[in-house]
């Protein structure tokens, strides 16, 4: 029996066991934090045994893919891109809007996924493949560089246009990946200097659009208010193009602007969501309330995705909140164990690269949590409620489990020469 169940949970026992920890807080958090949509839609088992399910076949798509050699991963790489960039570009024309941007794609069924969950996972591996097949003795090869960036920044771009937040992870993580693979010190610098006056060129853009969309907006309501009912006079719709650069404005004004602001006169109906997640934390000490007993989950949006952390330290207090950010970190240094032990620099750096995208995507959805973001809308991995992004991210388990196995016989191989 237990050699059956060997064969099943293949890989590395400790990546497991993190994997595990992680979908059982998922699945108790969610179904804590998923209030407003029981009572909305008056169905209380609906929403977990929904996210209950999608855990449950994420899980059996990481035994599935744990169970692919990893060479068979480069295989892929030309479908996936061919894939990336036509989903990419049919969400921009025809996806579907959520809060206020085209991000998910609907098929027939209700089924809904997201383009950018796929995109992210394929610059890696392509990224992987470039680093792995040009690495010298002295590093990677000069020109590995702009191969990168050629594939890379017109994939984050494309993602950017109403999804920055993903743009930057996926930046972010590629950044990462490059130094790594030993891209050579002098074309990083270029690379980082030129990120940062792209960075101040961008605030600045967002900062004076932003303001021209909101004035347009606010236009637009004006007219709509005073044309009601007369059939005679257009209705201007505001924002254009500048309704993303809008959004992107008011979440850093709000997030630089509330330290000044004194709690008596924090305004709770515009920065609902920052204010019952500050609730949450300050309420939870350091054991929290228990698991299924919080308070601030029925008054704050997105309790079950973007601001689940917060949900988390008011459960499960201090001592929970950081165990959940050291299974995060148990998942990148083990990752790093298993990549050091490979045979092949493909492995080693596919390896790396996904640990990184989840490790920093939940990064940033604690430090959003947390107040030392401005909000992002990044869900945090294997945690949140989720559809396209909780199988993707149970595949990069998959991956990395892979990984691990031809690492340990690799390890069984170089044991055995030595006795």
């Amino acid at each position: 029996m237990n050699k059956k169940i060997g064969n099943i949970f293949k890989g590395d026992k400790v990546i497991w066991m993190v994997f595990f920890f992680l979908c059982m807080i998922s699945i108790v958090e969610v179904f804590s934090a998923s209030s407003n949509l029981t009572y909305k839609t008056q169905n209380y088992m609906g929403p977990i045994i929904y996210h209950a399910g999608m855990i449950a076949f994420g899980a059996f798509v990481a035994v599935v893919t744990l169970n692919i050699p990893c060479r068979y991963f480069k295989l892929m790489t030309p479908f996936l891109l061919l894939v990336t960039y036509i989903t990419l570009f049919w969400v921009l024309i025809g996806g579907e809007s959520i809060n206020g941007a085209n991000r998910v794609i609907s098929l027939p069924g209700g089924i809904t996924f997201q383009p950018s969950e796929i995109a992210k996972g394929t610059m890696v591996l392509i990224t992987a493949q470039i680093l792995s097949a040009m690495q010298r003795e002295d590093g990677a090869d000069k020109k590995a560089f702009k191969y990168i960036l050629w594939i890379v920044l017109p994939t984050a771009a494309l993602i950017g246009i109403e999804n920055l937040s993903t743009a930057a992870l996926l930046c972010a993580v590629i950044c990462l990946m490059m130094f790594i693979g030993r891209i050579p010190l002098i074309q990083m610098g270029k690379l980082i200097g030129g990120a940062a006056v792209l960075v101040a060129v961008f605030l600045t853009l967002v900062l004076t659009l932003g303001s021209i969309g909101a004035e347009s907006e606010t236009s637009s309501q004006t007219i709509e208010s005073v044309s009601e009912g007369n059939t005679d006079t257009k209705v201007i719709k505001g924002g254009g193009v500048f309704h993303r650069f809008v959004t992107w404005r008011n979440r850093i004004l709000k997030h630089m602007d509330k330290k000044n602001v004194s709690p008596e006169d924090y305004d709770l109906d515009k920065d609902a969501q920052v204010a019952h997640a500050n609730i949450a934390i300050v309420s939870s000490n350091i054991i929290g309330k228990g698991p299924g007993k919080s308070v601030e989950r029925d008054f704050l949006s997105q309790a079950f995705s973007d601001f689940i952390y917060a949900i988390i330290i008011e459960e499960l207090g201090i001592v929970g909140a950081s165990f959940v950010c050291l299974l995060y970190i148990v998942l990148l240094y083990r990752t790093a164990r298993i990549a050091s032990r490979c045979e092949n620099n493909f492995p080693a750096f596919l390896a790396m690269g996904l640990a990184l995208l989840l490790v920093i995507q939940a990064s940033f959805n604690m430090m959003v949590a947390v107040g030392l973001a401005p909000v992002t809308g990044q869900p945090l991995p294997l945690i949140s409620k989720g559809g396209t992004s909780t199988i993707i991210n149970c595949a990069y388990i998959g991956i990395i489990l892979s990984i691990s196995r031809s690492a340990k016989k690799k390890n069984e191989r170089v044991a055995l020469q030595t006795v």
